[in-house]
C-alpha cells in the first residue's frame, strides 16, 4: 500500500490510475488528503467550509461502484475543493462576504456539476477574496490565505486558496476563475500551473451576462498533464452557452514538433516589473532558447487595453448593482468603488469598450501570424506582505488602484487569447515566479503543448515548500 503522504504528492493522473486499477480506494485517497489538510491547513488557511462527511459519502459510493465493476468518469477518486465563488449545494457558498456567510445555493454551478459527474471527491471550498475582487486572498468570513513558501506573504488571488491547496497536496486538482489574472497570478506565486482558456472553452451556466467574453473558469494543477485532464472535464460542450467553443483536445498532450516562433515581452508594453521578478524571467528566457525555439523580442499593440478592461470590469459589477443594493454598505471598499465606477459610465462608454475588444482581437490575430507563442511576466511583483491589501507602487511608480499592479494579466484578458502560468524559477529569497505563456487565437491545445515542452525542459514545478515547517 502506498504511504498516505506519497499519495498526496502524486499527480492527479496517477491518483486516478491507482483508483481505476484497484491499487488505492477512493476512501484511501480521501483519507490521505484529509490527513494533509489536518497537518497544514491551519497554517495556510486555503480550504474552507470543510465537511469530510460529504467527501466520505462520495468516496463510499465510488468504492461500492468499483466493486460492482461500473464505469467511472475521468476524474474518479481525485480530491478537490471548489472555489468559493462557485455555487455548491453541498457546501456553504459565501463568496468571501459576510452578507453571504450562511448562503446555501440550491443548485451547483455548471463547473461543479461537471467535476462531480466526473467522480471527483470534494472536501469543501477554496478560499477567495470577497466577491473575487483583488488578487490577494483574504476576506472577513474566513481570513487570510497565506503563501506556503513564506507564511508572511500573500498567496495571490482570487483563486489563492485553490493554488495553495494544490501546492501543499491538500487537493489533487482545483477549479478557478479568471478575469484579470485570478488563475494566473496565484499559480505563479505558488509554483503550480493555472490556465485561462479561450473565452467559453469552459462554458458558463446560470444567470449573468452570457455575452461578456472576459470572465472565465479554468483548471489549476501541479503539472500540465493534470491540467489537461481537468480541462477535458470542464470543457464539455453545452447548448446552454451561446458563446461556447468546442475544444478538440487530444487524449494526451505531447510537446510540439519543430521549432516554435516565440515572441518575448519583458514588460507587456512598458509596465513596471519588480527587479527580482525580472531577473528570474531573464533566466527563464535563456531556458526557452535552450529548447531550440526561435526567440524574438516582440509584443502586440496594447493601446486601449487598460481602459477597456477597467470599464468592462466595472460594468460587470454594475450589472449586479440592483441585486446588491441592499448589502452594498457591507461590502469591501473595492467592490463599492467598482459599482460606483460602473454607475458613472455612459452607455456610449460601454459600447466603445466592447468595440475595442474587437480591435484588440484583430491585433492578436495579426500578431500571431508571425509567432506561435508569446512569453511574458505573469505578475509584476513577487508576493507581498499579507498585511497589505495591494502594492501601492512598483519600482517607485505609484499604482492608480488595486487593479494596476495586475495589468500584466489584465491586458492579455482583453485580447481573448489563451494564457497559462507556468513555474519559471525562484527569486533569491526562494519565492516562486511564473512565466505567462500566451497562445494564438483559439490556440488552447497548441499552448498546452508548448507548456508541456517547457515544463519538461525546466522542471521548476517540482520544487514544493517545506511541508514540515507548515505542520509545526
Amino acid at each position: 500500500m502506498t504511504e498516505p503522504s506519497n499519495l498526496c504528492q502524486m499527480s492527479a493522473v496517477q491518483q486516478n490510475n491507482l483508483f481505476r486499477t484497484g491499487k488505492a480506494s477512493a476512501r484511501e485517497l480521501l483519507d490521505a488528503h484529509l490527513s494533509r489538510i489536518d497537518d497544514v491547513n491551519s497554517s495556510v488557511n486555503a480550504v474552507v467550509s470543510l465537511d469530510p462527511s460529504v467527501a466520505e459519502a462520495t468516496a463510499k459510493d465510488l468504492d461500492e461502484r468499483h466493486v460492482k465493476g461500473e464505469r467511472f468518469g475521468p476524474g474518479a477518486g481525485i480530491v478537490t475543493a471548489f472555489k468559493d465563488l462557485s455555487d455548491t449545494s453541498q457546501f456553504v457558498t459565501t463568496y468571501g462576504s459576510p452578507a453571504f456567510a450562511n448562503h446555501r445555493p440550491t443548485e451547483d454551478a455548471l463547473v461543479v456539476q461537471r467535476m462531480r459527474a466526473a467522480g471527483m471527491v470534494a472536501v469543501g471550498k477554496s478560499n477567495t477574496p470577497e466577491l473575487g475582487a483583488g488578487s490577494h486572498t483574504f476576506n472577513p468570513v474566513f481570513g487570510i490565505t497565506r503563501n506556503p513558501y513564506n507564511l508572511d506573504l500573500s498567496a495571490g488571488g482570487s483563486s489563492g486558496g485553490a493554488a495553495v491547496a494544490l501546492r501543499t497536496g491538500m487537493v489533487g486538482l482545483a477549479d478557478g476563475s479568471d478575469l484579470g489574472g485570478s488563475l494566473r497570478n496565484p499559480a505563479g506565486w505558488n509554483n503550480v500551473v493555472g490556465f485561462r482558456p479561450s473565452a467559453r472553452v469552459v462554458s458558463v451556466g446560470g444567470g449573468g451576462n452570457f455575452w461578456n467574453p472576459m470572465p472565465i473558469s479554468g483548471p489549476m494543477a501541479r503539472n500540465v498533464d493534470d491540467l489537461a485532464l481537468l480541462l477535458s472535464i470542464m470543457s464539455a460542450p453545452t447548448l446552454g452557452d451561446p458563446l461556447h467553443q468546442d475544444l478538440k483536445q487530444p487524449r494526451t498532450v505531447d510537446p510540439p514538433k519543430g521549432r516554435l516562433r516565440v515572441a518575448w515581452s519583458k514588460d507587456l508594453g512598458g509596465l513596471p516589473v519588480e527587479s527580482d521578478v525580472a531577473r528570474v524571467l531573464d533566466r527563464f528566457k535563456d531556458d526557452v532558447g535552450l529548447v531550440g525555439w526561435d526567440l524574438t523580442e516582440a509584443e502586440p499593440d496594447f493601446s486601449g487595453a487598460d481602459e477597456t478592461f477597467v470599464t468592462l470590469r466595472a460594468f460587470m459589477y454594475l450589472e449586479k448593482a440592483d441585486a446588491m443594493s441592499a448589502i452594498k454598505g457591507e461590502l469591501k471598499k473595492n467592490v463599492q468603488d467598482e459599482i460606483d465606477r460602473g454607475l458613472g459610465y455612459s452607455a456610449n462608454d460601454i459600447v466603445k469598450a466592447y468595440a475595442h475588444l474587437g480591435v484588440l482581437w484583430q491585433r492578436g490575430v495579426e500578431f500571431f501570424k508571425n509567432f506561435d507563442l508569446l512569453v511574458a511576466p505573469v505578475s509584476q511583483v513577487s508576493p507581498f506582505p499579507v498585511e497589505l491589501e495591494n502594492p501601492e507602487s512598483i519600482n517607485g511608480q505609484p499604482m492608480e488602484s488595486y487593479l494596476h499592479w495586475m495589468l500584466s494579466c489584465c491586458r492579455i484578458t482583453t485580447f481573448g487569447l489563451p494564457a497559462l502560468s507556468l513555474p519559471a524559477g525562484f527569486t533569491d529569497s526562494g519565492l516562486p515566479v511564473g512565466a505567462q505563456l500566451i497562445g494564438p487565437p483559439q490556440g488552447d491545445v497548441a499552448l498546452l503543448q508548448a507548456a508541456k515542452a517547457l515544463e519538461a525542459a525546466t522542471g521548476y514545478g517540482a520544487q514544493g515548500p517545506d511541508l514540515g515547517l507548515l505542520a509545526q
